[in-house]
């Protein structure tokens, strides 16, 4: 298995793991307001979502139309689930169908807020990844704050479980 395909597998996991827990809150915690950026706990997963769209898009040659990183609309808890985790799904099977020339690959973009940017594709994947699991980080500060201990989704807890018996 490739780098790209272990990190694509653990952010599912760890987005499934994190989204599952998240998803039994009450409404009211997932929209109070909190004193970051993107102004909840709901809004800052929507944020992940989205830049995880702007990256398929990319990915695809595609053109995404967002421009901002925080969308005005925001879906519900159900509905933000259900796209996290077939665009997860998607990651994955991104990841295994490319070969070593195609991770290789550079792919040319343009950034939301302006200037054109350039990536190798397993780059992009690295950068997906490591931007979910920091904005995990970040919803979980918040879940402590409600007095919700969040699940546990670091990389080897992720390689441990996938090791056979």
């Amino acid at each position: 298995m490739t780098d790209t395909q272990t990190l694509t597998r653990y952010k599912a996991w760890a987005d499934d793991l994190f989204l599952s827990a998240v998803a039994t809150l009450p409404e009211a915690d997932l929209l109070a307001p909190q004193p970051i950026v993107f102004g909840s706990l709901i809004r800052t997963l929507n944020h992940a979502l989205a830049i995880d769209y702007v990256w398929q898009c990319h990915l695809l040659g595609t053109a995404h139309g967002l421009t901002s990183r925080n969308p005005e609309h925001c879906p519900d808890i159900v509905e933000l689930v259900d796209r996290q985790r077939a665009l997860n799904q998607w990651y994955v099977d991104y990841a295994a169908a490319l070969d070593e020339a195609e991770r290789d690959e550079m792919v040319s973009f343009e950034f939301i807020g302006g200037g054109a940017g350039r990536m190798r594709r397993r780059d992009i994947l690295l950068h997906v990844v490591n931007h979910a699991s920091y904005h995990r980080g970040h919803a979980a500060g918040m879940l402590y704050s409600l007095d919700v201990f969040p699940p546990t989704t670091d990389l080897p807890v992720f390689l441990q479980q996938q090791q056979p018996a």
